[in-house]
């Protein structure tokens, strides 16, 4: 592998670390009904594990309810069970063919534990990207080491700079993407 190929690929892997993050901040309540709060939750559908909005539709009714709407009716109470163990404190009713969740507005003390939550998935991240440095970092010692390949010196200095500079833009997204989310949660 080429030390451009390390690099895109590092690159590649630290944009799907901070889509992942994006994604679960998705998902991190804060007091509007959002889809996102529930797009991701596993349901037992037939003895797999499924996301709800491959077996549901799901919409906001109003900006503290969310209504699932179960493409097989059968499949009403396993969602019902899923949504009440996936831990994010909501109580969803079920009225005939649907499913109602209102979204009450957080405690002060809920809220600070979402805060704590979201800056925990923030670290994680940061830790993914910088375990994605290290390894490319390894990676192009070992090219400049290797004799065998045309990799000088410098070509592995730039690369490292490069990843450096890399490993700082994505840590300074993650760092403004975990403040904007733990704004929203204490303002609402």
């Amino acid at each position: 592998m080429s030390i451009k190929e390390e690099t895109s690929k590092c690159r590649s892997k630290m944009d799907k670390t901070v889509e992942y993050l994006t994604k679960e901040l998705h998902g991190v309540r804060t007091g509007r009904a959002s889809t996102a709060l529930i797009d991701y939750i596993k349901i037992d559908y037939y003895g797999s594990q499924t996301d709800l909005k491959d077996i549901a539709a799901i919409s906001v009714s109003d900006a503290t309810q969310l209504v699932v709407k179960p493409y097989d009716p059968s499949s009403k109470n396993d969602i019902v069970k899923g949504l009440e163990s996936a831990d994010l404190g909501l109580n969803p009713q079920s009225e005939g063919d649907v499913i109602r969740i209102n979204i009450p507005a957080p405690s002060t003390e809920r809220r600070q534990q979402l805060i704590a939550q979201v800056k925990k998935m923030s670290e994680e991240s940061r830790i993914t990207i910088r375990n994605e440095r290290r390894d490319a970092m390894k990676h192009i010692e070992s090219l400049v080491k290797d004799k065998t390949n045309a990799t000088s010196e410098d070509d592995g200095k730039h690369a490292k700079n490069d990843i450096e500079s890399m490993t700082k833009k994505h840590i300074s997204k993650i760092d403004i993407m975990c403040e904007t989310k733990s704004t929203e949660i204490k303002t609402i």
